[in-house]
């Protein structure tokens, strides 16, 4: 049968249509599979997200009961994982992510108890059918995404001679190949280790030093790929291969409270920062270490990492929202009113969450302080950073944890 021109034109157009509407369903489907986001730098891919918020805030899809704790909320093929404290126990969760419906929960450790607040830091990571789960005491966890069935188990404290931080372990699972690595903090040469991520046994074994609270994150500088860990003293790099040490710079930090994760600003530079008075860094990767580009207190870190976009950094200088010009250290603009915040980046904004529960929408832009919406999420403490998936932004605080739908 002949196909005229007006029917080439409407298929072209059928099609067009279908790969934009195809388009917009990868971007706004678009997993969080593991803490900070799926490059693990707090930056979302998602577009056509809300630019302003309704009177009293973005819809509420679902708001459930939820324990203590401050872990990240992890959400892979329509399902939420993080991890709570309920008694004198803790566990990681798995929640149907259209309603918040409990799924399976499966017991981790004992609870981690501690005047500055208890139960589990760390967020899972989801690899597939596989979800990996660190307890605060030390207990690494191997389980399946579907039914939370065990899969291996590892005691860090005990198998590796580590000593658990003041803190609790706060690190989370970093997946690299067939490889999970993770800030151990063990002794005798097993403070950077890592497991086959199938099995569980330990491959290789890297440095010595006391645990740190942060991500790890792995990076391509040149030809070279490498796994940046900011440990309880020192940025250090080794290679994903076998663990030998490519270079590493001491950082000091009152109680060894390194816990942002690293920064990487392509095509070689990597930024660190901690509180306490101590400040941030930028360090460029060389082919024999690396070298300071700068250093300065314009943004401190304590425990919330920040996000670059379009050369500028954007985070948490102690209690103060900061844009940081990457290049030089300048600081821009800052606001002051968030505490102890923590923030993601998506589709041209800065999605806030202070520690008293407020959230807000704030423009990423270098020129000033440029606030798009705000609304009062929670009245409890929140320490967790926000998480953004299919078009859902997903908040927790110590009791409860809710799913708002910011899609525009």
């Amino acid at each position: 049968m002949a196909i005229n021109q007006t029917d080439r034109r409407s298929a072209a157009i059928a099609v067009a249509a279908l790969v934009v509407l195809v388009g917009t369903t990868l971007a706004r489907g678009a997993d969080w599979p593991r803490f900070r986001g799926p490059g693990g730098d707090g930056v979302s891919t998602e577009t056509g997200l809300l630019k302003q918020w309704p009177e009293g805030g973005p819809k509420v899809v679902w708001r459930t009961d939820l324990g203590g704790g401050y872990s990240g909320i992890s959400v892979a093929a329509g399902r939420v994982y993080t991890m709570f404290a309920d008694g004198s126990d803790e566990f990681v969760i798995c929640l149907a992510a259209d309603s918040g419906r409990e799924i399976w929960r499966h017991r981790t450790d004992g609870n981690f108890t501690n005047m500055h607040g208890s139960g589990p830091r760390s967020t899972p990571t989801v690899d597939g059918e596989v979800v990996y789960a660190l307890s605060a005491k030390g207990k690494l966890h191997a389980l399946g995404a579907k039914d939370g069935a065990p899969i291996w188990k590892r005691d860090l404290v005990k198998e590796f001679g580590a000593k658990a931080p003041r803190w609790g372990y706060s690190s989370s699972p970093l997946i690299e190949g067939k490889l999970l690595l993770l800030d151990v903090g063990g002794s005798g040469g097993s403070s950077i280790v890592a497991f086959d991520k199938e099995s569980g046994e330990t491959v290789w074994r890297s440095q010595s030093d006391k645990a740190g609270y942060s991500t790890p994150i792995a990076v391509t500088v040149g030809d070279r790929r490498q796994v940046v860990f900011f440990t309880g003293t020192k940025v250090v790099a080794v290679s994903p291969e076998d663990g030998s040490l490519l270079w590493k710079q001491p950082w000091k930090t009152s109680y060894d409270v390194n816990a942002a994760s690293p920064v990487f600003i392509p095509p070689d530079k990597i930024f660190i920062s901690s509180g306490y008075d101590v400040g941030g860094a930028v360090y460029r990767v060389t082919t024999s270490g690396v070298e300071q580009v700068w250093r300065n207190r314009e943004m401190k870190n304590k425990f919330s990492s920040s996000v670059l976009y379009e050369g500028h950094l954007y985070g948490f200088d102690d209690k103060m929202l900061k844009c940081v010009d990457a290049a030089t250290g300048e600081m821009r603009w800052r606001a002051r009113d968030f505490g102890h915040g923590a923030l993601v980046y998506a589709d041209g904004h800065l999605i806030v969450l202070g520690d008293k529960g407020t959230l807000a929408l704030v423009q990423a832009v270098a020129e000033e302080y440029r606030e798009s919406a705000r609304v009062q999420v929670f009245k409890g403490k929140t320490w967790t950073v926000p998480t953004l998936a299919g078009g859902k932004l997903y908040l927790r605080d110590e009791n409860e944890i809710v799913s708002l739908d910011v899609s525009g």
